[in-house]
């Protein structure tokens, strides 16, 4: 009885099997042409992009950067007009974001960013930090602890604290102190004695070995 009930299981296993691999087949048999179609097409598309990418792409990505390197230069020079413009015979870096956005790499936006900065084009230094994109958190705190400064510098001082206390909590470690402390002192401008004081002591708590720690202790008494 026992091996009765096995056969006849196995049976309509087989059943069950030969049944999916006919309705498969006539599915198929319907739709070859459709199928066959979908193939060849994401095929297209596969070598469409493979193709752009070698032969597109990375060659204009390797451009960008021989392009972009006497500006990256003048920037660590702190030449800040010549990094950003250029001089007429090398591209600055608003000409490299202008040509080549992110191909150059997502730095470009930081340095073209903070050259308006130090030229106090805080406008201009905002629309590049903003699209500044890189994954380093102590690189993309300061692109935010930027967007602080070009705020400050436009006398908005509400985004400019916003700014400085968010790059703090991008990257905790000792440049979050300078960030906190440049918030703390818009706090006092702006009449706001006890969010500055909890700035001040934030630095005095979590990072008193930090330059700004050393000397913490004056702001807090002037906060109080």
């Amino acid at each position: 009885m026992a091996k009765a009930n096995v056969n006849e299981k196995e049976a309509l296993r087989k059943e069950a099997i030969e049944e999916t691999v006919s309705k498969t087949d006539q599915f198929y048999n319907e739709h070859k042409k459709t199928i066959w179609t979908v193939v060849a097409c994401l095929a297209v598309i596969a070598l469409a992009v493979f193709g752009y990418i070698k032969l597109i792409y990375q060659p204009k990505c390797v451009e960008a950067s021989q392009q972009a390197y006497p500006a990256e230069q003048s920037f660590s020079d702190g030449e800040w007009e010549l990094a950003l413009r250029g001089d007429g015979n090398v591209l600055g870096l608003a000409d490299i974001v202008e040509q080549y956005g992110a191909k150059a790499g997502s730095a470009v936006y930081m340095e073209a960013g903070i050259s308006a900065l130090q030229l106090g084009e805080y406008e201009e230094a905002l629309s590049y930090l903003k699209k500044y994109n890189g994954k380093e958190p102590i690189a993309a705190a300061r692109a935010i602890a930027c967007q602080g400064d070009a705020y400050a510098g436009l006398e908005k001082y509400p985004e400019a604290v916003a700014a400085y206390t968010k790059a703090a909590a991008k990257a905790d470690n000792v440049f979050a102190a300078a960030y906190l402390l440049k918030a703390g002192i818009l706090y006092e401008e702006m009449g706001n004695k006890d969010k500055a004081l909890e700035c001040y002591k934030t630095i005095k708590d979590k990072y008193p070995q930090s330059m700004e720690g050393y000397d913490i202790d004056k702001y807090i008494t002037r906060a109080e």
